[in-house]
């Protein structure tokens, strides 16, 4: 097959790079094909099914033909049970029209900051950071503002960093908790003293990503920016999702409130591109929101004990160190005691990439390298998989450590 032609491809598509998250798992996938012994730990999904109710109420939709072009903006039913969520949930006054329906939380992301994004605004983007953060901002005419996290802080965004940040330029920060991929996770106070920084910038937004707000650990309270601050109410788009506390990764689902001028804008760009979400998965989310939710305490304990099993294995790992999170589904173990070490074939492992790398064709364990999140020199393992995989995957991660020399 011939080239393109020179020039043929946009520059826009030059300033980004593909999701690492779903070429790590797409490379454990081919690599399975080929007959070879992957556990793939790069995946962001629960591995359990949707829950039977939401997957009726799918079916019910199709047989009563709701299959045709819904809203741009998600059917009511559905903006209805999303502003019924936030104020259940989150103590959180939206009404339905300030609610918005895409496919998917990434795609929520995108409408808010294309559609508000000017050559020079400035995004303040906490690393480590989930991976498309910086690209959608990128894609927007935006300047990435990469503000590094530090271990012995928990991977918590302080007061002081977020105010050095802060430029008149600054239009947006992307909060996520708890958080892709450290797990991390914001007391009460810590909110209050990053939201006192944000009521002296009038001129900055908050995008919060509250996708994971289900999946917290040992009692910890989930809130949100809006919620803990009601004077940023009016600059705050808060952002969620089924995908997660749901398993509905496939359904695509992502959701949002904020203030109607920025809802309408979204939509304009929305009816320009996707058109809508799906009307079908829209109909099961209706169910997910407003169904019973006594799954997801068992959801929550579950992923809590993979949690412990993982954290404790890592832990045991010679240089690793493995900070227990509070939240998501994620670690994010640090390799500073291995760098400059050498594999038994002579390779070097030089940064967090070559750890990953040597990982795979050493062990066939399949984990994201923390380049990819924006701090090294770390790495990514989803636990949302079954123990026994996990038992096997860490303990090939002890049996490589050990190798290095």
């Amino acid at each position: 097959m011939p080239p393109l032609p020179p020039n043929f491809l946009s520059q826009s598509l030059n300033r980004i790079q593909p999701s690492p998250t779903i070429a790590v798992t797409q490379k454990a996938r081919d690599l399975k094909a080929a007959g070879r012994d992957v556990i793939g730990l790069g995946a962001g999904e629960p591995d359990f099914d949707t829950p039977d109710n939401i997957k009726e109420a799918a079916i019910a939709a199709i047989r009563r033909g709701e299959t045709k072009y819904p809203p741009v903006e998600g059917i009511n039913e559905l903006r209805a049970a999303i502003a019924a969520k936030f104020k259940r949930e989150n103590n959180l006054d939206y009404k339905p029209s300030q609610t918005f329906v895409a496919p998917g939380g990434k795609a929520i992301i995108y409408n808010a900051l294309l559609a508000t994004l000017n050559p020079g605004d400035e995004v303040i983007v906490p690393a480590p950071y989930w991976v498309s953060y910086p690209d959608i901002v990128l894609l927007g005419g935006g300047t990435p503002v990469i503000v590094e996290m530090k271990i012995e802080d928990g991977f918590r965004l302080t007061p002081a960093a977020l105010n050095k940040a802060i430029t008149p330029k600054t239009k947006w920060i992307i909060f996520n908790q708890p958080s892709n991929p450290t797990g991390a996770c914001y007391s009460e106070a810590e909110l209050r003293a990053l939201t006192d920084v944000l009521l002296m910038h009038p001129q900055v937004w908050i995008l919060t990503d509250d996708m994971y707000e289900h999946l917290v650990y040992e009692g910890f309270k989930f809130r949100t920016v809006a919620e803990i601050e009601p004077r940023l109410y009016d600059r705050t788009l808060t952002m969620n999702g089924v995908s997660k506390a749901y398993a509905m990764t496939g359904w695509r689902i992502g959701y949002c409130a904020g203030p109607e001028p920025l809802i309408k804008a979204m939509a304009k760009l929305q009816s320009q591109s996707t058109t809508s979400a799906a009307s079908i998965s829209q109909w099961a989310s209706v169910e997910a929101l407003n169904g019973t939710q006594d799954f997801i305490p068992g959801f929550q304990k579950l992923f809590e004990g993979r949690r412990d099993l993982v954290v404790s294995m890592l832990n045991q790992a010679n240089g690793l160190e493995c900070t227990k999170p509070e939240g998501a589904f994620y670690v994010y173990p640090s390799i500073k005691k291995l760098i400059g070490k050498k594999t038994p074939e002579g390779k070097e492992i030089a940064t967090d990439e070559d750890f990953a790398a040597a990982l795979l064709e050493s062990e066939g364990v399949a984990v994201v390298h923390g380049a990819a999140f924006g701090l090294s020199p770390f790495f990514r393992i989803s636990y949302a998989t079954a123990n026994n995989v996990l038992e096997d995957a860490c303990g090939r991660i002890q049996r490589f450590c050990a190798s290095l020399k």
